[in-house]
């Protein structure tokens, strides 16, 4: 009797398998049956097929060392470094994308998957929104902006590895990411859950943090899930090679209607636009012991707020005085069409959130 081949196994890295996004891409391959390298500073957590790596991506050396024996077939780059200026951010993040890839260069590398986002349409923090910005929706053809800007630099040096390599590139141009990770700089959902627990907790209305023309215009918002799913689509797929893609939810709302929607899950009340934008800087300060003390009587499992929430962050995304909002038919018509509903990514989350403990599950 003759026995039918078994399938082969596929062999990925997710570079930055910690964070917002690298982790979404460990949980979609993984579910998928993949061999997945998981490159962090830390190992994560334990899922079928998932083997963890430690490395340095400031560290040409590092990385030699740590990828001298792996050969995978499908690169997902989701990782960045903050630096104080632009210049320093394109230095560090270019290099990291430059460094792995050339730790890599004797492995059979068929495709790689970069994560970059919106300031590709609207420049960097230090130029942000800027000049001549296109048009809302942003389209994936529209010409870089006449500045310095590390996800152009990072782009370059993926070009430019591809060429040399000889691997297809997607580059996936994310907005608001939000997903499950605890210790990201940006992640507004579990900074948004902190605000409705300390709400709750203190008595305090559930004030939006941002600018009128945030609270009042159109916007969109992608869930790490359907960016996983978009970048594992490309990189396995004939239409996704040498293409850049914008990736969000699907849907487009206002904060004046997703605010009331997310309080109601809390069950704190809402206090939208008034005036002026109310920073979570400023509203939040010094509650750092009142967290430690929620998280004792709760048993929560991340005591350190600032571990949590990223006020500066979603200060910045809901502060703007700018409308943004992105086109996705590209994608659409190549053959991507999960749809997602943003305020079904937000519940999902917040009851991820309760279920593992990272926020009250009641007050």
């Amino acid at each position: 009797m003759t026995t039918s081949p078994q399938p082969r196994t596929r062999t990925a890295l997710v570079v930055g398998a910690s964070g917002i996004t690298g982790s979404a891409v460990v949980d979609q391959l993984s579910a998928e049956g993949w061999q997945v390298l998981a490159l962090a500073r830390r190992s994560g957590r334990d899922l079928p097929g998932v083997r963890w790596i430690q490395a340095d991506l400031r560290s040409a050396a590092d990385l030699q060392q740590a990828l001298a024996d792996e050969n995978p077939e499908q690169v997902f780059f989701t990782a960045w470094s903050r630096q104080e200026t632009e210049e320093l951010n394109i230095e560090v993040n270019a290099g990291m994308v430059r460094d792995l890839l050339a730790a890599l260069a004797h492995a059979p590398v068929a495709h790689v998957a970069l994560v970059t986002g919106l300031k590709h349409y609207l420049g960097p923090f230090e130029a942000y929104g800027q000049g001549n910005m296109p048009d809302t929706p942003f389209h994936e053809d529209e010409p870089r902006l006449d500045v310095a800007n590390f996800y152009y630099a990072q782009e370059d040096e993926l070009f430019a590895a591809s060429a040399r390599q000889g691997f297809t590139w997607s580059v996936h141009r994310s907005h608001t990411v939000i997903g499950h990770a605890v210790g990201n700089l940006m992640n507004m959902g579990l900074t948004l859950a902190a605000q409705a627990s300390l709400c709750k907790h203190l008595g305090i209305p559930f004030v939006f943090p941002g600018s009128e023309t945030q609270w009042n215009g159109v916007t969109d918002m992608t869930d790490a899930t359907i960016l996983a799913e978009q970048m594992v689509w490309a990189a396995t797929t004939d239409a996704g090679a040498n293409q850049a893609f914008n990736v969000v939810n699907g849907d487009v709302f206002r904060w004046r209607a997703m605010w009331p929607k997310i309080a109601a899950y809390f069950g704190v009340e809402p206090q939208g636009f008034m005036n002026e934008p109310r920073p979570l800087e400023v509203q939040m300060a010094g509650l750092e012991p009142v967290w430690a003390e929620l998280a004792a009587a709760n048993g929560l499992v991340e005591a350190d707020l600032g571990r949590i929430a990223s006020w500066w962050h979603t200060d910045a995304d809901l502060g703007r005085n700018i409308e943004v909002f992105t086109d996705i038919t590209k994608s659409r018509l190549a053959g991507f069409t999960p749809h997602h509903r943003t305020i079904d990514s937000f519940t999902a989350l917040f009851n991820r959130y309760r279920a593992e403990n990272l926020i009250p599950t009641s007050d």
